[in-house]
């Protein structure tokens, strides 16, 4: 249980005084970040464009995603996390530093040292989570908490995980998918593979060079996916043109193919996810089974927006699935839901004194 008095500092308290309070949904595809009271304020691209040599960060976020493949040999654009977890810490540490500088710039406070909520998988290690801890504290957050994503979506998606019916939810990320059955402000059965947005857009690299011997880049495969991509056959199927190198010749090539495609490309990453709902539910107690029934399973995450995939699902696991509202910043708000009551939500969801993490 965290205590105020075993933990009261008194230029913390004073600097808390002026500071805000932020949640973070550090992403591996995108970061999120919401301040207490109101609301999400930035929404850009885990990315980062470095000078190879000094490692030193040259543009972050929407900046940095536009230099992905057209950088000089001397400047390079990373992602420094992969599946959820952080694989560059000193550049993790310079994108929370820009993110929450930029918070304070739009809303002129004048200490920026915040309390920082962060959003991590379920899945990580504790090495893993006291790296995202570590980064956040070096970029200049006063306390900085961490809560699992699952929870975190739960929250935002307005879930009544505090109730004793059961509630469902399956968080699809960039690098992970998050799954977790909840009852009474606990969670009853988790799962979390490293299987999500990101696998999706590589099977799709992967099709059009085995079958049309076309070479496209990530960009151009996650275009593809958010324009024409499904997991379940669509009323009115869709094309889009690919544009890449022919693998043969060398020479530049475009193909045009069919959302029919695309479903069949990213078969094998939607297979996952699914087998894993289902593993989910087969451990999950029968009354819990019943509730979720009547109330249906949520689907978060920027992956939830993939056309069909709540038919998908529905289709193999019998039970209604259905989209929350702006499934993309469905943890970035829990975590500002948490922050808004951070009192309550610390009792209910048990902090750990020792790691300070929102279980």
């Amino acid at each position: 249980m965290f205590s105020f008095l075993n933990s009261f500092r008194p230029l913390d308290f004073i600097l808390g005084l002026f500071s805000q309070d932020v949640g973070i949904d550090l992403g591996t595809a995108n970061t999120l970040v919401s301040v207490r009271d109101r609301g999400i304020i930035i929404n850009e691209p885990s990315w980062v464009a470095i000078r190879k040599r000094t490692r030193e960060p040259l543009a972050v976020g929407a900046e940095a995603k536009e230099m992905v493949g057209r950088t000089p040999a001397d400047i390079i654009a990373i992602r420094p996390l992969r599946d959820g977890v952080i694989s560059e810490f000193e550049i993790t540490e310079a994108m929370l530093n820009y993110f929450i500088n930029k918070v304070h710039e739009q809303l002129l406070t004048p200490f920026p040292r915040p309390r920082v909520v962060v959003g991590i998988p379920a899945g990580v290690t504790e090495v893993e989570e006291r790296a995202v801890r570590d980064a956040a504290i070096a970029a200049g957050a006063r306390e900085a908490y961490l809560i699992e994503e699952p929870v975190a979506a739960a929250i935002g998606a307005g879930l009544p995980i505090m109730e004793s019916r059961g509630s469902m939810i399956v968080d699809i990320g960039g690098g992970t998918t998050e799954v977790a059955i909840f009852s009474m402000g606990g969670v009853v059965v988790r799962r979390s593979v490293r299987v999500a947005g990101d696998e999706m857009d590589e099977d799709i690299v992967a099709y059009a060079r085995n079958k049309y011997n076309l070479m496209i880049g990530e960009r151009m495969a996650e275009r593809a996916k958010i324009a024409a991509g499904s997991a379940f056959p669509l009323p009115e199927e869709r094309t889009i043109t690919l544009r890449g190198r022919n693998l043969i010749n060398g020479l530049p090539q475009s193909v045009e193919i069919s959302s029919i495609e695309l479903r069949e490309a990213m078969a094998p990453s939607i297979n996952v996810i699914v087998d894993t709902v289902k593993d989910a539910i087969d451990e999950t107690p029968p009354e819990l089974v019943a509730d979720l029934m009547e109330a249906g399973i949520c689907l978060a995450g920027g992956g939830g927006k993939i056309r069909g995939l709540e038919d998908r699902i529905e289709d193999s696991v019998k039970i209604r699935v259905w989209v929350a509202d702006d499934p993309m910043t469905c943890v970035a708000r829990g975590a500002g839901k948490v922050l808004e009551d951070f009192d309550y939500w610390s009792r209910v969801l048990a902090t750990d004194d020792r790691s300070r993490r929102l279980k």
